[in-house]
């Protein structure tokens, strides 16, 4: 089979491999559709992750398809079923699993490498995050459930009421995919970016008002907003340690402010002790998601209630990978749905 390999920074590779067979409790399936996603044009051009992946290492991990073997003891599945697996499953008894903080497991169990004709769904997984496809789901759509879990569990750890003033800054996949979310339930969501077709996208998505922060200064434009308080939810979903200090800047009194994205390791921020303490800020990072949020992301997929197909720019053959990658650092595409088979 063809699938993709990271050597390192911005070293990706097609390579023919061995098709998986499934060991015990395992399934192994047929990739119709895996989608590109920001996180793995970080990791694409920083060269690795320091908890889901170390090159060479097989790479991607949004992906739905259709099961073509099963291991030993594997009785709740069978050949042809259209699934979406999740890139990680926890283990369900250490400290954190206990308290139901599953995205804190120390021992998630992760999977990558959905970028391939076929891909093997370890054992954790098809045990807990391993789900079936609804008949008229797009699985372009589907594949996007990994990305819109960690979304909905950013929201669920966000403060958010139906009258919070939000701010999110960052036009990515996972940016607007939080503008969708948020402004399906509230009318002021403003959405700040470096992207002016995304700002569309983010508009159609039901963003209040969307800016390009390239031409304003963001801090000022939400004080002006906010009768010059501040937001009542700051969203940062860029992963550049500058911007979350803008993203603190944005906050009110007692605002949440949710650093969602990412940043490269061993970087720092300042922050105002001042503020911090006078203000009552909550300032938390939030990272990636828990079983429940995958399945709820999946539900909310299937209800086709938001028009999440606005951010799948293009539909391509994984061959085309390279070039989507490139297209991606150039902010051409949003997400792409590679078609390996």
């Amino acid at each position: 089979m063809l699938a993709a390999l990271l050597y390192g920074r911005e070293d990706l590779r097609l390579e023919t491999l061995d098709v998986p067979t499934p060991t015990e409790g395992e399934v192994v399936i047929e990739v119709t559709a895996a989608t590109t996603c920001g996180t793995d044009l970080k990791v694409w051009r920083r060269g690795g992750h320091a908890k889901m992946l170390k090159p060479p290492t097989r790479f991607g991990h949004e992906a739905a398809g259709k099961i073509v073997a099963l291991g030993a003891g594997v009785t709740d599945w069978q050949i042809g079923d259209r699934v979406v697996a999740n890139n990680s499953a926890p283990c369900l008894d250490c400290f954190f699993c206990q308290r139901q903080e599953y995205s804190l497991c120390p021992h998630l169990t992760w999977n990558n490498g959905t970028f391939a004709q076929y891909l093997s769904i370890p054992a954790t997984i098809v045990r807990q995050n391993l789900l079936h496809i609804p008949p008229d789901l797009d699985p372009a759509l589907a594949s996007m459930t990994e990305p819109l879990a960690c979304v909905l569990h950013g929201v669920a750890r966000s403060n958010f009421t139906p009258d919070s003033r939000v701010v999110v800054i960052g036009d990515g996949a996972i940016g607007l995919m939080f503008v969708a979310v948020m402004a399906s339930q509230c009318q002021s969501v403003w959405l700040f970016g470096g992207n002016d077709r995304r700002l569309v996208v983010g508009a159609q998505l039901g963003a209040a008002r969307t800016w390009n922060y390239h031409q304003i200064d963001i801090p000022s434009t939400v004080q002006d907003l906010t009768q010059g308080w501040g937001a009542d939810i700051v969203i940062e979903a860029t992963g550049v340690p500058s911007v979350w200090e803008t993203a603190i800047a944005c906050g009110r009194p007692g605002a949440t402010i949710n650093l969602f994205g990412g940043c490269p390791k061993d970087t720092t921020i300042s922050v105002n002790t001042d503020r911090l303490h006078y203000s009552e800020l909550t300032i938390k990072g939030v990272f990636h998601n828990t079983p429940h949020h995958v399945r709820a992301a999946l539900a909310l997929l299937a209800s086709q209630q938001i028009p999440f197909e606005l951010l799948i720019s293009d539909r391509r053959p994984l061959t085309d990978l390279g070039q989507t990658f490139e297209d991606m650092k150039n902010r051409e595409v949003i997400k792409v749905a590679m078609m390996p088979n």
